[in-house]
């Protein structure tokens, strides 16, 4: 059975005012960022044109955010996010920033993975199992350097 996820539709006013059609209430910008945040899907339409402007909206967020005093982006990316508009790289541009933030994205689930398996475990198990590690990886070193100290040593007597 193929279950297909129903997209949150939200309609935007004249007014300027969002209101989301599932919880039958006007919604804030940052409520909207929230729904991101947690993977909710959603659409947002103008009220009356029933146009798509979810892309809008989007922007709106990106632009309170890069308002505040840790921005994401600098001006000079800023700047080059603009020249790529309109110029025959403009697909090949979008094409790498999505690849990028997926890997980008990817790499940070790991590592919150990993961290979440740490921690869920019993602090002296892993500060056992951090020493164990190390202790064989001295030992494999020291084999390696006494093995090559004796083939050194071979090569000088054959020679």
């Amino acid at each position: 059975m193929n279950e297909q996820k129903e997209i949150r539709i939200i309609k935007k006013y004249p007014n300027r005012r969002i209101y989301d059609m599932e919880e039958s209430r006007y919604i804030t910008l940052s409520e909207v960022k929230q729904m991101i945040i947690e993977n909710v899907e959603f659409k947002v339409v103008d009220a009356h044109s029933k146009k798509d402007i979810t892309r809008n909206i989007l922007l709106q967020i990106i632009i309170d955010q890069e308002s505040e005093k840790d921005p994401l982006f600098s001006t000079e990316n800023l700047q080059r996010f603009i020249r790529y508009y309109g110029g025959n790289q403009n697909q090949h541009f979008s094409n790498f920033l999505n690849q990028s933030l997926a890997f980008f994205q990817q790499q940070q689930e790991h590592f919150q993975s990993r961290m979440n398996e740490m921690l869920d475990q019993n602090p002296l198990n892993f500060w056992s199992n951090v020493g164990q590690q190390n202790m064989q990886m001295w030992q494999k070193m020291q084999q390696d350097w006494f093995s090559s100290l004796a083939r050194h040593e071979n090569k000088k007597e054959e020679d």
